[in-house]
């Protein structure tokens, strides 16, 4: 199964780069279930590869000046704050095992998984019943408290499931901060690629890595986000969003019938 979890960190990579989110929210999955990686290492090792990939893209995007630092500061640094909270104090404040029904007890590795079935399925939905958000010429950006508080709770649930978020930054950006989609795009990979390192290199100081294996996911989903760089500008991104979008529900439910019923 190993060669199956090899070829989906290409198409994380791929996702990454052509519609700038959905692709990270498998990168846990493949870990756990291709890979049998622990859940909760499963989270750290997510933040370095989607971190690390998403620079190809921002470079990309950097060279188009599409980055909208104003923005990215508004909205990325309470992300970038929630997710230290979420890996510094939250995750370690979950008990290892806890009831979350009068008789249904759970692993702390069981709640980290559902937790991301339930984060799948609400980005999966997002992905096929989104509608494309008409852009009106001249528009202006708007910056305001409401991005801070959005970027601060994104930045904590992300953090919790070592997702990059980019379905939920992309519609923060376009709906609250009124910007153009490839602005939200470019804008959103820049805080993900810092959020995420950020998160990373906070778990060094308690996991130990095994960076070989780390090391050949992060250079494939690199790869993968240079492929979808190029294919960004000749493929229909709306379209393929919505076949990621059914391929992800798919495995949301997949990953909550194995936790109920497996």
């Amino acid at each position: 199964m190993e060669w199956l979890g090899y070829l989906a960190s290409v198409l994380i990579g791929i996702s990454l780069g052509l519609i700038g989110s959905g692709g990270s929210i498998l990168t846990v999955p493949v870990l756990v279930y291709l890979f049998h990686v622990d859940p909760l290492l499963a989270t750290t090792y997510s933040l370095c590869i989607v971190g690390v990939s998403s620079i190809a893209g921002v470079i990309s995007r950097l060279r188009q000046k599409l980055l909208d630092l104003k923005v990215i500061l508004i909205f990325g640094a309470p992300s970038i704050l929630g997710v230290f909270l979420a890996r510094k104090f939250i995750l370690h404040a979950i008990p290892p095992s806890f009831y979350i029904l009068p008789h249904t007890l759970i692993s702390k590795s069981n709640f980290i998984m559902l937790f991301f079935a339930t984060l799948m399925l609400a980005s999966a939905l997002s992905m096929i019943l989104g509608k494309q958000n008409k852009e009106v010429e001249g528009q202006k950006p708007v910056y305001g408290i409401t991005l801070m508080i959005v970027g601060l709770a994104e930045g904590v649930v992300t953090g919790i499931v070592g997702a990059g978020g980019g379905f939920l930054i992309i519609p923060a950006l376009v709906i609250l901060g009124k910007l153009p989609m490839k602005k939200a795009i470019a804008s959103s990979l820049f805080i993900i690629t810092i959020k995420s390192l950020v998160g990373f290199g906070g778990d060094l100081i308690h996991v130990t890595v095994d960076w070989k294996f780390l090391l050949s996911i992060v250079v494939l989903a690199t790869l993968g986000i240079i492929t979808g760089n190029y294919l960004n500008k000749t493929l229909d991104g709306a379209k393929l969003k919505k076949g990621f979008g059914w391929f992800v529900l798919s495995m949301s439910i997949v990953i909550l019938f194995e936790q109920f019923f497996i």
